[in-house]
């Protein structure tokens, strides 16, 4: 039992009815409860318990623990630290004071506790079957990431990059619970972009990347006609209907198709992650709501690489891996 529960308990003949506290694998009740279920004042029980610990019969550190209990005091509910001894004080106070209520409970308490431990493993039998779950489609990710570090040797800002996927990643496999078995799916995304990219602005944006930071004559220079299908592609429709109907998802595909298309002479990534985060901010979704980017600029750098190093095999992957680090609602 991982949370604390509450059961009722009441006695074969009805009279007495009790909340029996359920944690840490156990039954706790105070005092004053004891002292109701047993049939006997509160100071003879308390007589009885103190005799269990000072006769070393049961060990006081691990029997009591004090919960938040709250009591009616002059006509007004209040809030306490009260302390509560487990099943095992409870069983050795009925035996001293001989109590037939006490066996009751006990036969009672004992089936409880069974009961939990059943429901208990096939929590855990579940949550581990999720866990492996989890686990293979972390692999797919991490596989990508090795051929990433095989690929070339990487700066302290671009293994803190591949880092950072892995653990923003996370977050995104903790909510797998509402994913289909063995399928990573795409949820909660925005609606579709406020903002269209055509190929002409893209073009021009590069140009303007060019002449700020002096890059060579080589840098943005279209090989074919690969880059106006990659821009094309992130607004391809089947009936009537977007392919890639989110912000997310085409932003996602525009990053994989200008890295893998490979359409200019040089400065094919660093074109792929600017036009990526251009079209994030024309979609006012580059920043979060406390003003942060929200992929890291290493973290850019590296994701960048793992596309560039990834097998056509393992696209959707890729894109899935994006969308569910730039999904504003993760």
């Amino acid at each position: 039992m991982e949370k604390s529960e509450i059961k009722i308990y009441k006695t074969q003949e009805g009279k007495t009815s009790i909340e029996v506290k359920l944690e840490k694998d156990t039954v706790w009740l105070n005092r004053t409860q004891i002292s109701s279920l047993l049939g006997r004042d509160i100071k003879t029980i308390g007589k009885h318990i103190n005799s269990v610990f000072s006769e070393g019969e049961l060990d006081k550190r691990s029997t009591v623990a004090k919960f938040a209990t709250v009591q009616n005091e002059g006509g007004r509910n209040v809030k306490r630290q009260i302390e509560h001894y487990n099943l095992d004080v409870i069983i050795s106070v009925g035996y001293r004071v001989k109590s037939k209520q006490g066996t009751q409970f006990r036969i009672w308490a004992n089936q409880i506790l069974k009961d939990y431990l059943i429901k208990g493993y096939a929590i855990n039998h579940q949550r581990l079957e999720k866990q492996a779950e989890q686990l293979n489609k972390l692999k797919d990710t991490i596989k990508i990431l090795g051929s990433t570090l095989n690929y070339k040797n990487l700066t302290n800002d671009e293994s803190k990059g591949l880092l950072k996927i892995i653990s923003d990643y996370s977050y995104a496999l903790d909510i797998l619970d509402r994913y289909d078995y063995q399928t990573l799916k795409i949820e909660n995304l925005s609606e579709k972009e406020i903002y269209k990219l055509s190929y002409e602005e893209a073009i021009e944006q590069i140009k303007l990347v060019k002449k700020t930071f002096g890059n060579s004559d080589l840098f943005g220079h279209e090989k074919d006609k690969s880059f106006k299908s990659s821009i094309s592609t992130i607004y391809q429709t089947f009936d009537g209907v977007d392919l890639y109907p989110s912000i997310e998802e085409k932003a996602a595909n525009l990053l994989y198709f200008i890295v893998k298309n490979h359409s200019f002479t040089d400065g094919n990534k660093r074109i792929a992650a600017f036009l990526f985060l251009y079209f994030l901010e024309k979609n006012k979704l580059l920043f979060s709501k406390t003003g942060e980017k929200r992929i890291a600029d290493n973290a850019l750098v590296a994701l960048t690489l793992m596309i560039a190093v990834s097998k056509p095999t393992e696209k959707e992957t890729m894109t899935k891996v994006i969308v569910n680090l730039i999904n504003k609602n993760n």
